[in-house]
């Protein structure tokens, strides 16, 4: 009888542990509950050190039951999930067993969405850009870029600007093999790019008043990949965008915002010399005067030939500039349209106005030395000795501008080449003294300015 009575009682025991026992992912907690939640930490004990010495093969069965059962319990189902994964993915050459392997990839960083997606530093965008970012690397070139790009669309959607840099760029590129795909997808990559540019330059931004150096050179890196890729990928010459947005401008001709983003686009993509970047420019400058817009209006009257309407354009577009290196462009514009006046003087105070604001530009000094070059001769004209002196100067700006700035030094290495050898030879300075090589010369007339005798 006591036998009886204590099997009944073992037996209501197990059945109440039985009925308190469920899964986490039954209940929406972490463990679960009873004898699931101990087998759920149990589990977890075990395959987090064999994942972590990278024995996959031993973790992978202990993985696979917290994976199932208790998917909120920890980031580390994860983390080392996709490694677990990848690891299988490269046992596997079964093409059909592999291609359900990588699906099953895919499902991890979808699982880990759902359950830590609001994670504030690894949220929903970053676990999807790598999640796209595994996929191409998993399939290569057999990439569904439709699907990456779906993907993708989701998380910039939802997340607009603060989408996370390497989420708006893999989100551009998908755009852009979508667009080579299907040429009609054009418009829509165009405003894809400008999308992800336009978030990863207000991060930019964003980094810099942080004074965080490190994110700074990161999100540039993205943001020139970005980019070239749009220059690059046929969709930015500019007959295609003058064809799209001819129309387009005059149907938004009083949204400021469109026309902004068009002005934007058209003058990174260099297409300044087309009707749609004039009218885009002039209904924005209407409705808000603004630095892009001046900028366009002033490209406008140098096409005309109005070259005192440009230049009164382009001084207002660098007084309405915050960026110190679109300043520095406007000022050398202006320098470029007096220095096709003959205006010299005011031409390099406008050089030097913009080396001033953008100190790493070389394009200000190439100017100066070409100004002094082509006006040696006006400067000494009985004097072919004196004139060709004069060069020195010139090549000091040169020399500045290779010094200062990568981008110029393969022009100003020809132009110093080129001015070098016609300085005066030693046989014909012999008649001037003042022109022994190393000394000090004072070029006069507007140039007034010391250099020494190569």
């Amino acid at each position: 009888m006591k036998i009886k009575v204590l099997l009944l009682a073992l037996g209501c025991t197990m059945g109440t542990l039985g009925a308190y026992a469920q899964k986490g992912v039954d209940t929406g907690t972490r463990f679960g509950s009873g004898e699931d939640s101990i087998r759920c930490v149990t589990n977890i004990s075990l395959f987090v050190p064999y994942a972590k010495g990278g024995n996959f093969k031993d973790a992978y069965d202990f993985w696979k039951i917290v994976y199932d059962e208790c998917p909120a319990a920890t980031k580390d189902i994860y983390l080392y999930g996709v490694r677990i994964m990848g690891w299988k993915i490269a046992q596997e050459k079964d093409p059909a067993k592999k291609k359900a392997l990588i699906d099953d990839l895919m499902a991890v960083y979808d699982k880990r969405v759902k359950y830590f997606g609001n994670d504030r530093r690894y949220g929903k965008d970053w676990i999807v850009s790598r999640k796209v970012q595994d996929y191409f690397a998993q399939v290569g070139e057999d990439a569904d870029y439709n699907k990456a790009y779906d993907w993708l669309k989701e998380v910039v959607d939802e997340k607009g600007d603060n989408t996370e840099a390497l989420a708006l760029s893999l989100y551009s590129f998908s755009s852009m093999k979508k667009m080579l795909a299907d040429p009609n997808f054009k418009e829509q990559y165009i405003q894809d790019y400008l999308k992800s540019s336009g978030a990863l330059d207000k991060q930019i931004t964003a980094a810099k008043a942080a004074n965080d150096e490190k994110e700074v050179k990161a999100l540039e890196a993205y943001k020139a990949g970005v980019d070239n890729s749009f220059a690059n990928s046929g969709a930015a010459d500019c007959e295609t965008l003058q064809n799209l947005y001819a129309a387009k401008i005059e149907e938004n001709k009083d949204n400021l915002a469109y026309l902004k983003e068009t002005v934007s686009l058209l003058r990174r993509t260099r297409c300044q010399e087309i009707d749609a970047y004039f009218a885009a420019s002039g209904y924005a400058y209407k409705l808000e005067p603004s630095a892009d817009a001046a900028v366009g209006l002033g490209k406008q009257a140098v096409k005309a030939k109005d070259y005192d309407t440009a230049i009164k354009y382009f001084e207002e577009a660098a007084n309405l500039e915050t960026d110190n290196v679109a300043k520095a462009d406007d000022y050398y514009l202006i320098a470029v349209l007096l220095f096709e006046q003959n205006s010299y003087s005011k031409a390099r105070q406008y050089c030097l106005k913009a080396a001033e604001t953008n100190p790493a530009s070389g394009a200000p000094y190439l100017l100066i030395g070409k100004m002094y070059a082509s006006t040696a001769k006006s400067v000494y004209p009985d004097d072919d000795v004196l004139a060709r002196a004069s060069y020195n100067a010139a090549i000091d700006k040169f020399e500045k501008a290779r010094q200062i700035d990568p981008s110029s030094a393969e022009e100003a290495s020809s132009l110093i080449s080129s001015y070098r050898a016609h300085l005066p030879s030693t046989e014909e300075i012999f008649m001037h003294p003042d022109l022994e090589k190393g000394k000090p010369f004072t070029v006069g007339g507007w140039i007034g300015e010391t250099t020494r005798i190569r």
